[in-house]
């Protein structure tokens, strides 16, 4: 399985040298950016791209504030000189972690886990919806009960749990905002990394700092869109 993959490294040698590891091992290389702000630019274009290889220590934004900020969940590397990154890494539930000066032996395990979870999810989005009003489950007591997504504004993960808004704050039986939004797809757009929206719920939009949105939902709630997840929402609604 042949990867594209996108390299951001301030340092020009570790950059060159992580690409070409990246070429040899098979991969294809969409994009070597030198900075955070230039990854979410990229990103924000909706080019094609199945993992990102991301130093900690870049101008502008970090490895962990991109991270913070994708449109979208992508498989993430981080490639660090420090080892202590390591445990931040896994804070973010990236997929792995490099030290430099990377090596093609550790490149290629990284590699493999890489397609493992790639493969994986491809299984998952092939598995046949049923068509017609969606159905998804909170808790309720022992059991569940099994609430429409057309009452449903927003889904936020907080508290370690996902969270449904539907006229009250209904715990479902997701564990992560990645399981919730595999379960209900092109259904919903991501807001930031802890949040959900229904299209269909949002009934205004407004510019807020720093590239950001200000979306107002059914019901009155206003939240925050991402500066990474604005250009996907706004074409969603056919905003441009």
């Amino acid at each position: 399985m042949s990867l594209r993959v996108l390299v951001a490294e301030d340092e020009p040698f570790n950059r060159k040298r992580l690409t070409r590891l990246l070429r040899e091992a098979g991969c294809e290389v969409v994009a070597e950016l030198e900075d955070g702000p230039a990854v979410l630019d990229w990103l924000a274009r909706g080019e094609a791209v199945d993992a990102l290889f991301l130093d900690i220590q870049m101008p502008g934004l970090t490895g962990l504030d991109v991270v913070a900020d994708l449109p979208r969940p992508f498989p993430v590397v981080f490639v660090t000189a420090y080892a202590e990154h390591a445990v931040r890494a896994f804070e973010q539930a990236v997929t792995d972690y490099l030290l430099k000066p990377v090596t093609a032996e550790r490149l290629a395990t990284t590699l493999q886990r890489l397609r493992a979870r790639l493969e994986a999810a491809t299984g998952r989005e092939a598995a046949a919806r049923p068509a017609g009003p969606f159905r998804f489950p909170v808790k309720a007591g022992e059991g569940v009960v099994l609430v429409d997504l057309a009452r449903t504004t927003h889904f936020v993960f907080e508290d370690e749990a996902v969270w449904a808004f539907a006229g009250e704050r209904l715990r479902t039986t997701w564990k992560t905002l990645a399981e919730a939004e595999a379960a209900l797809g092109t259904r919903v757009v991501r807001g930031h990394r802890h949040l959900l929206l229904r299209p269909e719920a949002i009934v205004g939009v407004r510019a807020g700092d720093s590239g950001r949105l200000r979306v107002r939902l059914a019901g009155g709630a206003e939240l925050e869109v991402s500066r990474g997840a604005a250009p996907g929402l706004k074409a969603r609604l056919g905003l441009g």
